[in-house]
């Protein structure tokens, strides 16, 4: 087993200094001795670093800087600047310069499959880039995953802060048939993630829904991987607690629609006593919960999994009609964590201004993995990905974990919120047992 320690944050530090982004890549030497180039400027900022000199070797993060996540995955981006510049931009024995990338496009307000495919592409063919600390949305992974697994020298080490789709990692319950494997062509692994798969936030789901009572549930789906595949999931957990899933199988919602006003008026004719959303917020979801709640009344309960998170975008999407709705996210709360978890909030929460969000403390742990993984590799691209399995975390930001071989976490804690007063309440956290997670 490997094991690694976070380093302690114990004080703010200045802003990242910003050091040109030129040049479209494709250049440098996987760790070798040469100034690192910057990524196309089309998809990624200018290269973040603060040491001395000029970076050697970059990393990277992907995620949807557009649309109704962008104040999160902003905030997200510079946790991982921020854990980079605790470690005064290096890793490996080298200077390590880091870049923002975005795979969103503003017509789409989310991901974007395109640009997905090409950022990816981008970072398998400069030799520079090391590591990549990303994606954001699951079906987002599944386009890049597999190109970055063909990298030349080697496979492409990935580490999720947010995925959460189970095939990626594993196959069983809400997966496709071929999965994982069809994503690692090379028979190499190069991906993991801080974030615990579905089927731990589905059993969360369905049990919370038993405590409140609920017999008839309602899901719908926006059809996306990510949102497909939850709502797949709570329907097969929420039926092994004796809950009613209807309409039999998930329905869809088409996110392009100027009214849901026939949606609602289907949950309301089938009798369901709840509604679970399995999907994300981007998808036109303030306008769904807007017209679900219009045609539904204040008594039929409302709920949704992390793609409705930011919570706040889910407030100012739908607002008050989002009053009520119940939403789960990864982890414990950032004011109840302990330890190097505790020392970095109150760090990066001086450094920001205000509270960072959960998400913003997966992100600067996977970036914490990743640069683990780069010094035991000693800052070889081929073998960084090799790093990632099997590991030992300890004193991390989010607790004591692993990391199995194939890439999952063992943290299994979900987080209960509730809208109150137009403000995100915390309600309650659950740790579904293995066996019924898997059983």
């Amino acid at each position: 087993m490997k094991r690694i320690r976070l380093l302690l944050f114990v004080a703010a530090g200045a802003g990242a200094l910003a050091f040109a982004a030129t040049g479209c890549g494709g250049g440098g030497g996987g760790g070798g001795g040469g100034e690192a180039k910057a990524l196309p400027s089309a998809s990624c900022g200018a290269v973040r670093y603060g040491g001395e000199g000029k970076p050697e070797v970059l990393i990277a993060s992907d995620l949807p800087l557009q649309g109704a996540n962008r104040s999160l995955t902003t905030e997200m981006a510079d946790a991982v600047d921020f854990v980079l510049s605790r470690r005064d931009y290096k890793a490996g024995g080298k200077k390590v310069g880091y870049q923002s990338c975005d795979d969103s496009t503003a017509q789409a307000g989310s991901w974007d499959s395109a640009k997905c495919s090409s950022n990816a592409r981008s970072y398998a063919n400069d030799k520079s880039v090391i590591g990549v600390v990303g994606t954001f949305n699951s079906g987002c992974a599944k386009l890049e995953i597999p190109v970055a697994n063909r990298a030349p020298d080697g496979p492409l080490a990935y580490v999720s802060p947010a995925n959460t789709y189970p095939g990626l990692t594993i196959s069983g319950p809400g997966t496709e048939s071929g999965e994982p494997d069809n994503y690692y062509p090379t028979g190499k692994r190069n991906y993991a993630r801080v974030v615990w798969n579905d089927q731990f936030q589905c059993a969360a789901d369905a049990q919370f829904a038993k405590e409140q009572g609920l017999t008839k549930v309602y899901v719908v789906t926006d059809k996306e991987t990510y949102g497909l595949g939850i709502a797949t999931l709570f329907s097969t957990y929420a039926k092994k607690l004796g809950i009613t899933i209807l309409p039999g199988r998930p329905a869809a919602w088409d996110k392009k629609a100027s009214s849901y006003d026939a949606v609602a008026s289907k949950i309301k004719q089938s009798g369901a006593d709840a509604v679970f959303l399995g999907g994300i917020v981007c998808n036109n979801g303030g306008k769904l919960v807007k017209d679900l709640r219009a045609g539904l009344g204040p008594d039929v309960q409302l709920f949704g999994p992390d793609g409705w998170t930011p919570i706040s975008a889910t407030i100012d999407g739908a607002g008050s009609a989002s009053e009520g709705m119940y939403i789960t996210q990864p982890g414990i709360p950032a004011d109840q964590l302990k330890g190097a978890g505790k020392t970095f909030v109150d760090a990066f929460t001086a450094k920001l201004g205000h509270e960072p969000d959960p998400y913003s403390l997966y992100a600067a742990q996977a970036a914490d993995i990743l640069l683990g993984a780069i010094d035991e590799a000693d800052a070889d691209r081929a073998k960084v990905a090799e790093n990632l399995f099997n590991r030992d975390v300890k004193g991390g930001l989010l607790g004591d974990f692993k990391i199995d071989e194939n890439g999952d976490t063992t943290l299994g804690t979900v987080s209960v919120w509730q809208v109150k007063g137009g403000k995100p309440v915390f309600v309650k956290l659950i740790t579904p047992e293995l066996s019924f997670v898997k059983g």
